[in-house]
């Protein structure tokens, strides 16, 4: 048997709820309501929270296919960080194409304040989910790794980032923070926090819900437009629709190319002994990952587990979503061996509990939102994996596009972002599966002999974001 097979096949977060999920009772019937939200995620929640609190006077609908943080706002890694979509300087590079410098940085920052947003709503609103801001911990664990980082630094350095926002690490105040196997230097990225993003949804929904916020569960959703909503339960007629269905777009007609649907799958350890704890750190709960090309992240839990998850399940052939994927078992294998190198002390951890959910990337990984006045349709899209911060202020700023107000985040250069469709299949399978071969090629070469991959670095900035 191997070390996962016998772990509960659950997110941590949706297991350990203090009640267990009970979905709401879907729409019985047709509807006319002042706004309606398709999605129980995130982005949905937070645009109905932040359209409440303005104007108390609203009839507001969500509509959710399963239950509130059924996808992946419940199953994450539990990072509220401020990255947007990829490399934070390639990023800042792209959508300053879009606007300027200036305010590809406003955006940043106000990502960085999303991250405090969270912070300051779940207190105000007594919802307990574990907050921590610790920032994250980025290692370089051989010299291609602590290459890239010392360049990054420079051009963060070049774009006006501070030491206190962004710094780099050398190898002792490194491991200090995470003391794991080879570390080079490090990269702390202050504005980030660890959160149990289960409790963050599902508290933000019972908030939402009191406040006078129509939530239908079990309720799928057979297709929208401006002013309609189409379910298995009625129809639903209002002024504003939001579609908030991220990954599961692909699902809704017309939309199989519109982001492209990956696995990230996880696992999580038993709580760990003090003498464990001491050894590995992650003193004020940072983040934590490695620069290699195939993303790995990992964040110690309030309750001293390491609940730890990385990408490189296949994409599946059409943009499938397929539960048995998010249970594939020598995936999970490999990222307990990935804990395990990383971390040697964990070795003899039992590990409790293993699941896995798609995060949506768009084609340009450019994250952002939309929103027709003349139509009143709002969409969000893509947050490339760091949807618990991007959502919030996404959620923010569509609750005052929708409101008609004009705060200093509606004129933010993601505001308004179109992405291109992704190609047709087969090219999008052989694109994808061939771009994690390359990938993780290079990532196996670069620990081995110590020396960059330079093609497949040139490929990783493509995909992260960072090379048009």
């Amino acid at each position: 048997m191997s070390t996962v097979a016998a772990a509960t096949p659950r997110a941590l977060w949706l297991d350990r709820l203090n009640l267990p999920i009970r979905p709401r009772p879907p729409l019985d019937g047709d509807r006319q309501t002042d706004v309606a939200i398709v999605g129980g995620g995130f982005s949905g929640l937070w645009t109905a929270y932040y359209l409440s609190r303005a104007d108390p006077s609203l009839r507001i609908a969500v509509l959710e296919r399963q239950h509130c943080g059924f996808g992946a706002s419940g199953r994450n890694g539990g990072w509220a960080c401020g990255e947007l979509g990829g490399t934070t300087g390639g990023t800042i590079a792209r959508y300053a194409r879009r606007s300027s410098h200036t305010e590809a940085m406003r955006l940043i920052r106000a990502l960085f304040d999303a991250v405090d947003e969270i912070g300051r709503v779940s207190q105000s609103e007594r919802i307990d989910c574990d907050y921590a801001k610790g920032g994250t911990v980025r290692l370089a664990r051989n010299a291609p790794q602590a290459k890239r980082q010392r360049e990054e630094i420079d051009e963060l350095r070049a774009q006006g980032f501070t030491e206190e926002e962004i710094r780099l690490l050398d190898a002792a105040e490194a491991r200090r923070h995470l003391n794991a196997t080879g570390v080079r230097s490090g990269i702390l990225l202050a504005p980030s926090a660890a959160l149990d993003p289960a409790k963050l949804v599902v508290g933000l929904a019972e908030v939402v819900e009191a406040a006078g916020v129509a939530i239908y569960e079990q309720t799928a959703v057979a297709g929208l437009g401006p002013r309609r909503v189409r379910t298995t339960h009625g129809t639903v007629t209002a002024d504003v629709v939001v579609r908030a269905t991220e990954a599961y777009t692909r699902d809704l007609a017309g939309q199989r190319r519109a982001v492209l649907p990956v696995y990230s799958l996880m696992i999580a350890t038993e709580p760990l002994p003090a003498d464990v704890i001491a050894e590995i750190g992650l003193p004020g709960r940072p983040t934590f990952s490695d620069d290699r090309h195939m993303v790995i992240y990992g964040q110690r839990t309030a309750d001293d587990r390491i609940a730890f998850g990385g990408r490189g399940v296949p994409y599946l052939y059409g943009s499938r979503i397929d539960a048995r994927t998010e249970l594939d078992e020598p995936s999970h294998q490999l990222i307990h061996d990935t804990l395990v190198e990383l971390l040697p002390p964990l070795a003899g951890a039992r590990v409790t509990h293993r699941w896995g959910g798609v995060l949506a990337i768009p084609r340009d990984w450019l994250p952002g939102l939309r929103y027709d006045r003349v139509t009143g349709l709002g969409i969000f899209g893509g947050y490339v994996g760091t949807g618990v911060a991007c959502a919030n202020l996404a959620g923010r700023t569509m609750a005052e596009l929708i409101l008609g107000a004009e705060t200093e985040r509606t004129g933010l250069p993601w505001v308004g972002t179109i992405a291109r469709r992704w190609a047709p299949e087969p090219f999008r399978w052989l694109g994808v599966r061939s771009s994690r071969r390359i990938l993780r090629a290079a990532d196996d070469r670069e620990f081995r002999t110590d020396r960059e991959a330079r093609a497949a670095y040139r490929l990783s900035r493509i995909l992260r974001g960072a090379g048009r």
